[in-house]
């Protein structure tokens, strides 16, 4: 219990002592009950401020201190180890949040200091009751998991092998590479996507620390930070990748042949009911595609399948089956990447009324010489080259209606596809861009843009009205903000530049890794400048477009930097945990389960003791000390350590 208490204000600047009576508060702390000592300073989060709470501790041989400063989520970890240092348990430490709390919502002086006095004065009760905690150990196993094998998701577990730990890389389509994959070629210098890519790829297949798992999904994990179980389910390929050699003659061969969308072509081609993705994919096996597969859904091929003849090494399977392996890691990468917006439910783009209007990534499969036309730009109406092709830039994005956000990459990539069409089809064809703004903010960005500005491309700053179809051609209306003036534009092929939004499966998957979603969907950082890779779940990291858009520089840095968090954790053999978390008094335990159903971490369970009586159970190493249990619990046997019962109470009474 703390007698002997010392209350330090920050200044912070003048962030708080502009609105509140800083030297006033200093003076009012002196007059609580077990405050011995009470002194403010302008940085209080500074060497001098730290220096002076050690030197005060040892002075005064103090159990308590209460900082009365910014948020506890800013810089409760650097004043536990303050007063740590100073000789003081770490959790007999209480943050009165003056700033955000306080001086950041009131403009009036005079019941700012009334506010931030009430504050001072409860978490000075509760320091009087505060108790020192000890941290655990927790064992480390030195492997880690890396969820999506896109381009972020490719770095991450390169750097993490390239430091010595062993990797396990899952991906749920059949070859990694992601969207990366898909482009012809990337901004703002041009180079070949594939030639980027590919030795990536390769890397990964060929380094002994990682264990590729494609056509793979992640269905249960269970354990914490340092040790967790994860469930991976190995989808049947119907092809054993063991014999199968790439050379590709089922599925030249297969019944099914040009009849099956090309899902990775955004199904503008056609494919067999066995396949492989793309020509580099990684690894360069066939899988099956159980949908449109004769065989499989209708248990017949004609006399035998053609795939089983044509394959000479016989890897073809039709008796495999999915597979369930469990591996132990010691850390969790995610990188599942992003979607596409459906422009469907935005009728007046006409998405789903004329072929001839398509996605930039469906643009880029036309670009791509290894895409469903070679590289040839033809309108999928009629199969003819374009004279005339429109931009549609923020569809759906920068929308209170759809996507508040914007997609990052998207003016990006409509003005190099522009230089790329340009190219291809000579300076004769008409090229409209329609923008809300053009963000170019990249290194080299704006110089790009530029250059394009200066290739006979015609600029409409405005958001275009419904894209009509006419005869043989599409018209839209716009009205130009720059000129004031209403235009009418012809064209013959309309690319429309979709919102990035979240995966499909990205609320299901956050539920699985019990990490959190930010409003948009996109998974949530700890910290947005402090923690940008981290999340509220300990040693789960994310990287890549998982989290916001981003382009491919970004989501290369943010893996390599979740690698580098990752591996701080697996390079140790012991971590120490928070003591913060709830425990059970087993003497007031009713069993009646409560707990165990809010629990979003599953970390409580009911104990069924010999003489027939029920009480829970707190398993420490999965508690994140939310405080849902103790909330929820209808006797107070469920208690929070640094958060009882009585500490909360006497905080609330001394605050109103």
């Amino acid at each position: 219990m703390g007698d002997k208490i010392g209350v330090f204000v920050c200044h912070c600047g003048i962030n708080i002592s502009s609105i509140v009576d800083v030297k006033k508060l200093t003076e009012y702390a002196k007059t609580l009950d077990g405050v011995i000592v009470s002194k403010d300073y302008k940085y209080m989060c500074s060497d001098v401020g730290a220096n002076l709470i050690k030197d005060s501790i040892k002075k005064h041989k103090l159990n308590g201190v209460v900082i009365a400063c910014c948020s506890p989520r800013m810089h409760e970890h650097t004043f536990r180890g303050v007063v740590e240092a100073g000789g003081m348990n770490a959790f007999n430490l209480e943050i009165a949040n003056i700033r955000e709390q306080c001086s950041w919502v009131h403009e009036d002086k005079v019941r700012a200091i009334e506010k931030a006095i009430s504050l001072v004065r409860g978490a000075v009760a509760k320091a009087r009751l505060l108790e020192p905690l000890q941290r655990s150990k927790i064992s480390v196993t030195p492997e880690a998991l890396v969820v999506g094998g896109g381009i972020a998701g490719i770095q991450a577990a390169l750097d993490l092998a390239d430091k010595g730990h062993n990797v396990y890389l899952v991906e749920k389509t059949p070859s990694i590479g992601g969207r990366m994959a898909q482009l012809d070629k990337t901004f703002p210098t041009l180079d070949c996507s594939g030639c980027i890519l590919t030795p990536k790829m390769m890397e990964v297949k060929n380094n002994p620390n990682i264990e590729l798992l494609t056509y793979s999904e992640v269905v249960e994990i269970d354990g914490s930070i340092g040790n967790y179980n994860v469930k991976i389910k190995k989808k049947a390929r119907f092809v054993d990748v063991d014999k199968c050699t790439g050379c590709g003659d089922c599925v030249t061969s297969c019944r099914m042949k040009g009849h099956v969308d090309s899902e990775f072509d955004m199904n503008m081609g056609k494919t067999s009911a066995i396949y492989m993705p793309f020509p580099q994919a990684v690894p360069l096996k066939c899988t099956i595609d159980p949908d449109s597969c004769l065989m499989i859904t209708k248990g017949k091929c004609g006399k035998e399948p053609l795939c089983v003849e044509a394959c000479e090494a016989n890897a073809i399977d039709f008796k495999q089956k999915d597979e369930e392996i469990e591996v132990k890691i010691g850390a969790i990468i995610v990188a599942t990447g992003y979607d596409l917006m459906d422009p469907t439910s935005l009728y007046e783009y006409g998405y789903a009324r004329s072929k001839d209007v398509i996605t930039t990534l469906e643009m880029e499969r036309l670009i791509s010489s290894s895409g469903p036309t070679s590289g040839e730009i033809l309108r999928p109406s009629n199969g003819e080259k374009p004279k005339s092709i429109t931009f549609v830039l923020c569809v759906g994005s920068r929308d209170e209606t759809q996507c508040t956000w914007c997609c990052r990459i998207g003016c990006m990539s409509a003005l190099k596809q522009v230089y790329l069409l340009k190219e291809k089809l000579g300076d004769d064809i008409e090229m409209n861009v329609t923008y809300t703004d053009v963000r170019s903010f990249g290194k080299g960005y704006e110089e790009f843009y530029r250059n394009i500005r200066g290739m006979k491309t015609n600029f409409f700053r405005g958001r275009p009205s419904e894209i009509r179809n006419k005869d043989d051609h599409l018209t839209i209306d716009i009205f130009d903000t720059i000129t004031n003036k209403l235009f009418e534009i012809s064209t013959e092929l309309v690319v429309l530049v979709p919102a990035l939004v979240p995966r499909a499966d990205a609320d299901e998957f956050a539920r699985l890794l019990r990490i959190s979603q930010s409003a948009d969907g996109f998974l949530l950082e700890a910290h947005p400048k402090l923690r940008p890779m981290d999340t509220f779940t300990g040693g789960v990291f994310i990287a890549g477009c998982c989290q916001g858009p981003k382009d491919i520089q970004d989501s290369v840095a943010q893996a390599s930097g979740a690698a580098s968090r990752a591996a701080n954790i697996l390079s140790k053999k012991e971590l120490e945990s928070e003591p913060l978390v709830s425990y059970v008094d087993e003497d007031y335990c009713s069993g009646c389960g409560t707990c165990v159903l809010v629990c979003p971490y599953t970390a409580i369970e009911l104990i069924k003791e010999k003489d027939g009586t029920t009480h829970a159970k707190v398993n420490e190493a999965l508690c994140m000390g939310c405080g849902a249990c103790v909330a929820s619990c209808l006797s107070g046997a469920m208690q929070q350590r640094g958060f009882k019962d009585n500490q909360l109470i006497s905080m609330v009474d001394e605050t109103i």
